[in-house]
């Protein structure tokens, strides 16, 4: 273990804010990892602020509640924080009462009515790309001709893939490269490993960098965004990062842990790699 571990791993006794990662860090396949529950409950009886964050933009914070609790995991709809939230947020901030063509689901159109935006096809201000099941050529297509009348060209998060039962889903960022391969034009993205989606959560509880942990599965969204951050970063190895995956990397979280469990009335300590 090196030093730097040492004083990372020391430095968890001054977190007062926490940010966590779901998939791979809470549950696993709709099953709440171990530890997960007492972890959210030990947040909550010491009135820890706490927000779960997800890349995920189809669902609204109360339709991902309903989800967790059928896992196993009593998180409250206040606590889930989403990138289709922090898209609204930015876009309010960039554009207050601005308009957008949306392709996405519900998480989304829901987050962006409640910002202020209103939804149109005819010049919008954004074209706002986030994850939906529903893609359409036709919505595809009309996407593209207002990003090249002058729209701007927004993706709630840059996942590629998404998991199912069969294997891997498209998502928003391979749809978002269809849509920049046919204008020429990147989107700006918002979600994970975009920091700005973790200032905007800190800004929700009103956390601040130097007292804030962020806990993921991942070095390449959760772990990269949280130093970015400036943040206290905790991997666990419940996910997709395993001990080859870390070493792939220039960069190193301040912990490195086997799950949620070890952060569940425990001292500070990080697993040998």
């Amino acid at each position: 273990m090196t030093s730097h571990a040492q004083t990372g791993a020391d430095r968890r006794g001054e977190i007062e804010c926490w940010l966590t990662d779901m998939d791979g860090v809470l549950v696993h396949e709709n099953t709440a990892l171990p530890g997960a529950q007492e972890l959210v409950q030990q947040w909550t009886d010491a009135r820890t602020p706490f927000l779960v964050l997800t890349n995920n933009s189809i669902f609204t914070p109360r339709d991902l509640a309903a989800r967790l609790r059928a896992s196993g995991l009593d998180v409250p709809e206040e606590a889930i924080y989403t990138s289709a939230l922090a898209t609204a947020d930015f876009l309010a901030k960039q554009a207050p009462g601005g308009t957008a063509f949306v392709i996405g689901e519900s998480g989304l159109t829901t987050a962006l009515y409640e910002a202020g935006f209103t939804t149109t096809e005819t010049d919008p201000d954004f074209v706002v790309v986030g994850e939906t099941r529903n893609y359409s050529f036709e919505a595809i297509t009309k996407a593209i001709r207002l990003i090249d009348r002058g729209a701007r060209f927004i993706a709630t998060n840059p996942d590629a893939t998404g998991p199912s039962a069969d294997g891997a889903l498209p998502a928003t960022g391979a749809i978002a490269a269809l849509i920049t391969k046919a204008t020429g034009k990147d989107p700006y993205v918002v979600g994970k490993p975009n920091p700005m989606m973790f200032r905007s959560a800190m800004n929700k509880i009103g956390a601040h960098s130097e007292n804030t942990a962020m806990i993921g599965d991942r070095m390449d969204t959760d772990v990269v965004a949280g130093i970015e951050a400036g943040l206290h970063t905790i991997l666990v190895l419940t996910g997709i990062s395993d001990r080859a995956e870390i070493e792939r990397y220039p960069f190193r979280p301040d912990e490195i842990l086997a799950g949620v469990h070890e952060l569940v009335d425990a001292e500070p300590r990080e697993v040998e790699i």
